[in-house]
């Protein structure tokens, strides 16, 4: 079998991974158990609509747990030591000027497994992450969006 791609993460986005399956496995699983019983409660379970519900809740949650177990087995966390102020990498807050929308974001660069666009978490294969990868301040990026939309960044400030 060829070797699974390594999934860089920050501290936090492997707690938060760890919390998720934690709570799929102690919690849910628990849930869906009991949603089965219950269902099995009712009878027939050829035409059991609360039976089928429950074995497909079961099928999904038991998919995302080997999901979240490959993702942190193959996850490096990336050390203190590769983290800085001096360039963007991933883990880096970063504080830009956006030229398209002619104001500041606040923009997380995370790997691909910690993606949240409504937190402004970026992946560092993203078209934006891309950009600010390896800039610093006072740095202009260009970003060249999917749709071709090219737009620019100014790095103001670089956090990690």
């Amino acid at each position: 079998m060829k070797n699974a791609k390594e999934i860089v993460l920050t501290p936090e986005g492997l707690q938060k991974l760890q919390d998720e399956l934690d709570n799929l496995k102690l919690i849910k699983r628990k849930e869906i158990s009991e949603q089965l019983k219950v269902a099995r409660s009712f009878g027939d379970l050829s035409e059991n609509s609360e039976y089928d519900e429950a074995k497909n809740a079961q099928a999904m949650n038991e998919a995302r747990i080997l999901e979240l177990e490959m993702t942190i087995k193959n996850a490096r966390v990336m050390e203190a030591s590769e983290m800085t102020n001096e360039k963007v990498h991933m883990g880096s807050k970063v504080r830009v000027y956006n030229s398209l929308m002619q104001e500041e974001e606040n923009y997380t660069i995370v790997g691909s497994a910690e993606v949240d666009p409504l937190e402004l978490k970026v992946s560092d294969e993203s078209p934006i992450g891309k950009a600010l990868s390896g800039a610093r301040v006072g740095d202009v990026v260009e970003v060249t969006t999917p749709a071709g939309k090219v737009f620019t960044l100014e790095i103001l400030e670089i956090n990690i």
